[in-house]
């Protein structure tokens, strides 16, 4: 090997490593958002429900089509041993939808508890991180094992979770701006197959935008192997006291 090669060599290992810390890091990303499957329990319910009014404009069989869905959805990941958070809120949501139109006998009710929880949260993205907090970076901080590191110990971190947040707040809040004047405009159906269309690539917009501005921040701080080495440190200064003889 002349002293030319290991140069090159510690080049490509350190692209290398870099190019798997990107792929884990989209990939651990995507999947804290629900990936695959929580995108389609995010949108069934909904599409089998404006599918069905949109039919018969029978909201009694329209409202348990898509409650029933969303708690076989539960079903599935619970006999398959996968983790329930999305199913179980996308079931919550489903009933809290049911049970507003049901109540007031307008079909375009079962969209609104999730139209002011979209509003919501795009404000809960803006004022936290207005306030210093970013919610995203509460979110996947324990993703990917920094847990609130990033706030005081890797400024470059959160400068890209608050540049995230801001790109989840008002990618939402151009989702709201759309859909509610619809709600109070178009007809059931119209609604129903707008909202649909804007379930998903939204969402893949703003995991996009956070993805890229990660991918220039400064890697996090692993604060679970710093824990680690601590407690084995621990353990050794305690193994080599109880060697030493006493005085």
């Amino acid at each position: 090997m002349t002293s030319l090669d290991k140069p090159t060599q510690d080049q490509d290992a350190q692209a290398s490593d870099a190019r798997v810390s990107k792929e884990v890091n989209e990939a651990a990303l995507f999947e804290a958002f629900g990936g695959v499957r929580g995108m389609v329990e995010t949108v069934l319910p909904g599409l089998l429900f404006v599918t069905i009014f949109t039919i018969n404009k029978d909201l009694h069989s329209a409202a348990i089509a898509a409650l029933g869905v969303s708690v076989l959805l539960v079903v599935v990941r619970l006999i398959r041993r996968d983790t329930v958070k999305h199913a179980f809120s996308g079931v919550f949501g489903v009933a809290i939808g049911v049970v507003f139109a049901m109540m007031t006998g307008n079909a375009k009710d079962f969209y609104l508890p999730g139209m002011l929880y979209t509003l919501g949260l795009a404000l809960a993205y803006i004022i936290t991180t207005l306030a210093g907090v970013p919610l995203i970076g509460l979110i996947l901080g324990p993703v990917f094992k920094e847990n609130l590191s990033w706030r005081t110990r890797n400024p470059g971190r959160k400068k890209a979770y608050a540049k995230a947040s801001w790109a989840w707040g008002l990618i939402l809040l151009a989702k709201c701006a759309i859909l509610f004047p619809l709600y109070w405009w178009a007809d059931t159906t119209q609604f129903g197959w707008v909202l649909v269309a804007l379930k998903i690539p939204p969402f893949l917009l703003a995991v996009y935008l956070t993805w890229v501005f990660l991918a220039k921040a400064p890697p996090p701080i692993d604060v679970f192997a710093e824990m680690e080495a601590e407690e084995e440190a621990e353990k050794a200064r305690k193994a080599a006291a109880a060697q030493q003889p006493e005085a």
